[in-house]
């Protein structure tokens, strides 16, 4: 058969398009930008009730994007970062291990070598399953390039071997969430290794001390050793990443420092400066609170700058409830008492309100407790997203979401072929208005106190288990947990307990974070 010139060149021009579309089409992945705000209670954004503090940039997104209303996280950063990059409750004896910290701080003092130290950790880390599946990882395996940039893992002290496990391909910032508690390192680490930072010289990363005084103001202001904030370093490696990652699919993964204390900013904002209502340090706080929504602004102006924000699902959290450092001796107290009467709370007969503890801020909302509790004030968060390409505007959502359904949910996203076994489920769906044909009947977790569970329906069963106490609450009708239905509703008291103890492997002492199950024994790494 003869093929003419002019079929010839059809042929070659079909081949052409072809391809471009071809190409075209391996290119329509989402990008995926995670922020995971530290210690960021849920009422301190101005979309879900703040009003001291404006967030414009946060708001933006739940603008322009959905906002959870029914979201839920961890108590404290260890056992959340591990839920939301293992996709397994943290009421599970054997979900994931978690070291002590402040190791690294051994490479200032001159004790152990950065190799010594992650060979001492890496030993003590029983490996996870050749099937377990991790955020990064996820991404990775659907062809994404991957970078964590930030406060690193975890916790509370992870190596370059659990990085590159996890899935990331590229990483820079603490390895040690308790040297993250202070803003002017003098080391952090780039895929493994130490990077010094020029004109940072203290070791303790000018850590300030809380429970705010005179000498404690002048101590934090000295600026001697603190050349360079490390939420700038962070901003300028994310910036980075997705400048040199614009023309393929991404997924990057920013872990704040901020506004997690205690308080240390370069500068006071303008917007609180001349505030008669706030103290000094107060001040200082709701200033790492602005700058982390300014990092915000500045990450999704980047995005529009390259042409890519249409195409990319920007999520903001955090990793657990409200917690406060900015106390003042007459303003508000560590431990937390009643600035009325002096009593002390303790998350059950005295629970901690922000009016009766003082806190200008309400940054749990309104909701009883604070970090570490299973109240509501400990374990509700901000979850906001926006992927233009996909959600509609002005969206919310009242449907019940955990942090452990962060990978599931990626892997929808992806368009991840593997399978994924864990306890979240994917609110993908949701995201992009189909609906979640499945749901979570109810979510679980531990706290410094013991577990509790919340269903789907709005029911609350928390446990306190130092005190031998048992709360259930109806949150819909009681958000700040003032009722407990316990005695008037014994059989939903059964029924509860029953599937919390399911959630904990048949022992709600598992809930308990304390529980040395959970805690490795650092004697062995530390020595």
């Amino acid at each position: 058969m003869k093929i003419g010139l002019n079929n010839i060149w059809f042929f070659v021009i079909a081949l052409f398009f072809s391809g471009f579309t071809n190409a075209q089409s391996s290119n329509t992945k989402p990008n995926i930008v995670l922020i995971y705000a530290d210690d960021l209670g849920k009422g301190l954004l101005s979309c879900y009730g703040q009003e001291i503090i404006k967030t414009p940039h946060i708001d933006q997104l739940a603008t322009e994007g959905i906002r959870f209303e029914n979201a839920y996280t961890g108590m404290v950063c260890s056992a959340s970062r591990g839920s939301l990059l293992s996709g397994l409750r943290d009421c599970r004896p054997d979900s994931f291990q978690i070291t002590k910290g402040e190791i690294y701080k051994k490479i200032s003092e001159g004790t152990f070598t950065n190799q010594q130290i992650q060979d001492k950790l890496n030993a003590s880390l029983t490996p996870p399953a050749k099937d377990a599946l991790f955020l990064g990882e996820i991404a990775q395996k659907a062809g994404y390039v991957t970078g964590q940039f930030g406060k690193l893992e975890w916790g509370f002290a992870s190596t370059h071997q659990q990085m590159v496990r996890h899935g990331w391909d590229e990483y820079y910032g603490y390895l040690d969430h308790v040297r993250a508690h202070g803003f002017y390192p003098p080391f952090l680490f780039r895929n493994g290794e130490v990077e010094y930072i020029e004109g940072n010289t203290h070791a303790d990363g000018a850590k300030s001390r809380e429970n705010e005084t005179p000498q404690k103001f002048k101590e934090r202001w000295n600026m001697q050793g603190k050349a360079k904030y490390s939420q700038h370093l962070f901003m300028e490696n994310v910036l980075g990443f997705i400048d040199k990652n614009k023309d393929k699919p991404f997924f990057l993964y920013f872990p704040t420092q901020l506004p997690h204390g205690p308080v240390s900013v370069p500068e006071v904002h303008p917007d609180f400066s001349n505030n008669s209502q706030l103290t000094q340090i107060e001040k200082e706080y709701a200033s790492m609170v602005k700058k982390l929504d300014d990092n915000v602004g500045q990450i999704m102006e980047r995005l529009k700058t390259l042409g890519i924000d249409e195409n990319t699902l920007v999520i903001f959290t955090s990793d657990n409830g409200h917690e406060i450092y900015y106390s003042q001796e007459g303003r508000i107290y560590k431990p937390y008492k009643n600035v009325k009467t002096g009593e002390l709370f303790d998350d059950l007969n005295a629970k901690f309100y922000s009016e009766l503890g003082g806190d200008v801020f309400n940054g749990n909302g309104g909701r009883a407790g604070l970090k570490r509790s299973n109240l509501q004030g400990g374990i509700t968060t901000p979850l906001i997203a926006r992927w233009p390409k996909q959600i509609a505007k002005g969206q919310q959502s009242k449907l019940l979401v955990a942090n452990y359904d962060f990978v599931a949910t990626l892997a929808d996203v992806t368009g991840y072929s593997g399978k994924v076994k864990n306890d979240g489920l994917s609110f993908y769906n949701e995201l992009i208005g189909k609906g979640n044909k499945k749901e979570h009947d109810y979510v679980v977790y531990s706290s410094f106190i013991g577990p509790t569970i919340i269903t789907k329906e709005g029911w609350k069963l928390r446990t306190h288990l130092p005190k031998k106490g048992l709360e259930l609450f109806y949150l819909p009708d009681d958000y700040r947990e003032e009722k407990d239905l316990s005695k008037k509703y014994p059989e939903k008291v059964k029924t509860l307990t029953k599937e919390m103890l399911k959630a904990c492997d048949g022992d709600l002492e598992n809930g308990l974070f304390t529980n040395a199950k959970k805690l490795i024994d650092a004697e062995k790494i530390s020595k």
